[in-house]
């Protein structure tokens, strides 16, 4: 086999393992940003949404999103992963029947592993914009509706070969794929569920619920940081030195100008340096640099991360005064980032600058027509996804329900979904700090005069 097939597939497989190291990240950001009572039925579904999404994926997804068809559904080789891939070297003659995706020289397994965890990572992302109040079945039922049918057909008009395509819209590594079909469906799924009880008062005021655990939240965040050192870079799925350090940098660069314009936007707005903000900082910098990453250049990467940055803090306060409960943020993070980032492209994209050619952007000379072409993509992305997510989300809680009840919501869903605890052991206690500081006074009085004491005697 020729070498650089082994090279291409040994860079394919090993970042796949870090897009799938992801699903860590999601579980221990989501669960941190959860109350400690949910903190098992978040972890339960992220555990078991990849499970849902091979399965579904495997079984149909795959075929739709990149059999041969036409331009808005793949129709061969849908059933099961089927259809030799005969390309074991590069230049040989493709004969599958997965045109759209034959232009990589790596065996049909690696591509296919390649693209299952991105199709987890959508799933994934509804996960914790439905946190604390959802039914376990019928999360794990509107994923796999989600990964068998929406995301793969999405897939098909952007990176299958699809009219989208074909109009001239580019997404390298997801932005609109995988992070804003995942945002959509998660905004469906909460406008459906409605908010968390205790969330907003009768008059209208927020009631903010913090998470049990910003360790949790925040190893979740480095967790995805290096997760994405394969998402966007692994796109490229052939081990092409340039093209791989190009990305790796503008995709660093985004999410840590993410990370310090949110810290200080929301230091501005809110009076302190939020954790929560700079964690959603990063996410939002480095999913809005995701669909643009092989096309701009470094210095557009720093101005990509800086408006995500400060849009993620203005958004996630946007969507919270309009009743729209998203305890993890995950709306504002892949949805408008996702979008963000897409239309980023027809703005900032550099023809050839890694090799790829897209034309310019707006900025650079190229005018409206990448740009326009990005933003029809949103728009048949966002129109599609949403409907039909509503659409099932609807069925599901007319049939078996989509919400716990009342008592199983106060108590937690640790005990009402699963029967067990995160912290079985641990007694929360309110801290009465009046008592603390009143202990405290007592004790510096009492050894501040044996001090004076002591002194008298010298």
């Amino acid at each position: 086999m020729d070498s650089k097939v082994v090279a291409d597939t040994l860079w394919v497989l090993v970042t796949g393992f870090l897009v799938f190291f992801m699903n860590l990240g999601f579980a221990t950001v989501e669960s941190g940003f959860a109350r400690s009572k949910n903190c098992v039925n978040i972890l339960s579904k992220n555990f078991i949404v990849f499970a849902v999404s091979s399965m579904g994926f495997l079984l149909l997804g795959w075929g739709l999103m990149f059999g041969d068809g036409n331009g808005f559904i793949g129709l061969s080789g849908i059933f099961m992963v089927s259809g030799a891939d005969n390309s074991p070297a590069v230049g040989a003659a493709y004969q599958g029947v997965y045109s759209a995706i034959s232009w990589t020289g790596v065996p049909l397994w690696a591509k296919f592993f390649f693209q299952l965890v991105f199709c987890g990572t959508a799933a994934t992302i509804v996960s914790g914009a439905v946190a604390e109040r959802i039914k376990y079945v019928s999360f794990i039922l509107f994923s796999f509706v989600l990964t068998l049918v929406i995301y793969p057909i999405v897939g098909h008009w952007i990176w299958g070969g699809g009219f989208l395509a074909s109009l001239g819209m580019f997404d390298f590594a997801g932005g609109s794929v995988v992070h804003s079909v995942g945002g959509w469906a998660a905004l469906s799924g909460v406008l459906v569920l409605g908010p968390r009880v205790g969330k907003y008062t009768k008059d209208g005021k927020i009631h903010p619920i913090p998470g049990h655990s910003m360790s949790l939240a925040t190893i979740g965040a480095f967790v995805l940081w290096l997760g994405w050192f394969g998402f966007n870079p692994g796109s490229t799925m052939a081990a092409d030195p340039m093209a791989i350090s190009h990305i790796l940098v503008t995709t660093n660069t985004a999410g840590v100008m993410g990370i310090l314009v949110s810290t200080i936007v929301a230091w501005l707005v809110v009076g302190k340096p939020d954790l929560g903000m700079s964690i959603n900082g990063l996410l939002a910098g480095l999913v809005a640099i995701t669909p643009s990453c092989a096309y701009v250049s470094v210095p557009s990467s720093i101005l990509i991360g800086a408006i995500s940055g400060a849009i993620v803090v203005v958004s996630v306060i946007f969507f919270d005064r309009m009743k729209i409960d998203d305890p993890v943020g995950a709306i504002s993070v892949h949805l408008v980032n996702g979008v963000l980032g897409t239309l980023e492209v027809g703005l900032f994209a550099q023809d050839g600058i890694a090799g790829v050619s897209t034309g310019n952007g707006l900025f650079f000379g190229g005018g409206l027509k990448l740009l326009g072409a990005q933003a029809l993509g949103v728009v048949c992305v966002g129109g599609f996804v949403f409907v039909s997510s509503l659409v099932v989300w609807y069925i599901i809680k007319a049939t078996i329900g989509v919400r716990v009840s009342l008592k199983e919501e106060m108590d937690g869903l640790d005990i009402g979904e699963h029967g067990n605890q995160a912290y079985p052991d641990f007694v929360m206690q309110k801290t009465s700090y009046t008592l603390i500081s009143k202990d405290i006074g007592l004790e510096f009085a009492r050894q501040n005069k044996a001090g004076t004491k002591e002194e008298s005697k010298v």
